[in-house]
């Protein structure tokens, strides 16, 4: 599956799209599942929001599909990428996704 980036004017935005796509569960609250095991998730969708005057307004929002079937989002300021954070573990699973995608061309 190709994930694509997005970009809107507020994070609200992406969370109502989200939400309309049936990605309902808040992944924020349990964030040490996405520690502990991050091969339980996929990374959907991903969506930017750049602050317009402040670089530390920048966020992430992270649609993501457990091993489960459980469909929700993750909500990463750019502080909450930090070494050990779910907002950390999920961005190298960005990365690894993107890199298996680009093997397997």
């Amino acid at each position: 599956m190709e994930r694509q980036m997005y970009h809107y004017a507020t994070v609200s935005k992406a969370l109502d799209e989200l939400a309309e796509k049936g990605f309902t569960v808040d992944f924020n609250i349990q964030e040490g599942r996405i520690i502990n095991s991050p091969h339980d998730f996929e990374i959907v969708k991903i969506y930017r929001y750049e602050g317009e005057s402040d670089p530390g307004d920048e966020a992430m929002v992270f649609g993501i599909k457990s091993s489960t079937g459980e469909k929700g989002v993750f909500v990463a300021g750019l502080s909450a990428f930090t070494d050990n954070s779910a907002a950390m573990v999920l961005n190298e699973l960005s990365i690894k996704g993107r890199k298996d995608e680009l093997q397997s061309k």
